[in-house]
């Protein structure tokens, strides 16, 4: 090797020998991140996640309005110590502020004197109905919006009159 090429290869040999040094197999430490004194300003709102408002009754909403409040108190009942009892449906609807000459109800026996294996309950809601299901037959209860029907009930086949 000629001693001018010499004089050109020691510097890169110097950064190549300074590269390989550095790789030991440990890792850096990482930087310290930046200290930063922000002011805080204890006025403004935090960013909580709030819970989202319990569903209400609606007078002046629809049937499908107020299916989220109809929903929460079948479930309520369903989860109670009468949960195959049409009075029990009826009661917490009327509590809830629906109006009990609107509503309808199955039997909760059947013809020979057994639990009814399902009941359904209503509240007609203007031109449509509000409509639950519970029993041991259907698993968790039931509810949905369906049509009124032209006789301006809500449900077929015989229902039981609410005279309580």
């Amino acid at each position: 090797m000629s001693r001018p090429s010499g004089r050109l290869l020691a510097p890169a040999a110097l950064v190549a020998l300074l590269a390989l040094s550095g790789c030991t197999g440990a890792s850096p430490e990482p930087a310290p991140a930046p200290a930063t004194s922000a002011p805080v300003d204890s006025s403004a709102p935090t960013s909580s996640p709030t819970a989202a408002p319990a569903p209400t009754l609606e007078p002046n909403g629809s049937a499908a309005d107020n299916l989220p409040y109809f929903s929460q108190i079948v479930a309520g009942v369903a989860g109670g110590p009468n949960p195959v009892s049409g009075r029990a449906y009826i009661d917490a609807l009327v509590q809830g502020g629906f109006d009990k000459a609107a509503m309808q109800v199955t039997q909760d026996e059947s013809t020979i004197g057994n639990p009814a294996e399902s009941i359904e309950f209503s509240v007609r809601w203007g031109d449509q109905c509000l409509v639950g299901q519970v029993g041991p037959s259907i698993g968790a209860p039931v509810s949905t919006v369906l049509p009124g029907l032209s006789s301006g009930g809500c449900l077929i086949g015989q229902t039981r009159p609410i005279d309580w």
